[in-house]
């Protein structure tokens, strides 16, 4: 049995976490999309207002997002209480939402956005924020080691 050097353990570390980062964005980029896609669908084809359009993406996104980077990004640390951590991701997921549909709103509003472009710029904002928002949550608190 070998035991590892410091700086070994902190560079398997660190490629732990690239690895996993590097996977929430590849799964992130195809929430997004369900997201982005819902938002499109219901703002413009079904003519929903922003706000009702963008919780609803949200919540479909979000839950892909939850369900699938549980299973391939964090699965390490996904021993332990399921009710506490169950209840850390709905907080974190509750102040993402606000954050998020906030920003969105917040940016259409000031800016009165009639463009297409305009609700897409406002759209990717609000998602980076959620973004990163989410992966440090997620890493340090619902999916610590």
């Amino acid at each position: 049995m070998t035991v590892a050097e410091p700086a070994a353990a902190t560079q398997t570390a660190r490629l732990g976490v690239v690895h996993q980062l590097l996977r929430f964005g590849l799964i992130g980029g195809g929430c997004a999309l369900i997201d982005f896609g819902t938002y499109s669908l219901l703002l413009g084809a079904v003519g929903w207002p922003s706000w009702l359009a963008k919780s609803i993406s949200f919540i479909l996104g979000t839950t892909a997002s939850y369900v699938i980077n549980r299973k391939f990004t964090f699965q390490g640390a996904s021993k332990g209480n399921t009710k506490a951590r169950a209840g850390a991701f709905a907080v974190l997921y509750t102040t993402t939402f606000f954050v998020n549909m906030g920003s969105n709103e917040a940016l259409v509003q000031i800016f009165d956005a009639t463009e297409p472009w305009q609700f897409t710029l406002f759209w990717v904002i609000a998602q980076g924020l959620g973004t990163m928002i989410n992966f440090v949550m997620l890493k340090l608190l619902i999916f610590r080691d």
